[in-house]
């Protein structure tokens, strides 16, 4: 088992709800620790340029515009196999089809406000963090 990080938002429709908490308790009981965390309210730019490899897609502008709608929290988590394991806990992106118990399946509003986002790799995790995060900023 390797020791890695990921990359995690908690996005609009959570943080608007207070769940900031209760999703990071869940991340934690995972197994996941938090090793740089910060409240931003995302701009436009930063939301098309970190959601780039979908502008060609349909909801593109859907999603920028629901990433900048209120304050996200960024976050760097490290744990073995950070990456799976993250994938694993937030639950599936549409929250009908989330297994019991995952972040999305007990918070998500919709396929849309699905209240996490994470890393799909541990190459675009650490392109991810690095858009977010100086590495002065990470203390593990």
């Amino acid at each position: 088992m390797a020791i890695e990080r990921t990359f995690s938002i908690i996005k609009p429709d959570a943080t608007r709800r207070n769940l900031t908490g209760k999703v990071n308790a869940m991340l934690e009981a995972a197994g996941l620790r938090i090793v740089a965390q910060k409240r931003i309210h995302m701009s436009r730019a930063q939301a098309e340029a970190f959601y780039g490899v979908h502008k060609a897609r349909p909801f593109f502008n859907d999603l920028c515009t629901f990433m900048t709608s209120g304050p996200v929290v960024v976050q760097v988590l490290e744990g073995e196999n950070a990456v799976a394991k993250n994938r694993e806990v937030m639950g599936a992106t549409n929250p009908a089809n989330a297994a019991e118990g995952t972040i999305r399946k007990v918070h998500a509003e919709s396929i849309e406000a699905n209240s996490v986002h994470g890393s799909d790799s541990p190459e675009n995790a650490a392109t991810e963090i690095a858009y977010f995060f100086a590495g002065t900023e990470i203390v593990g």
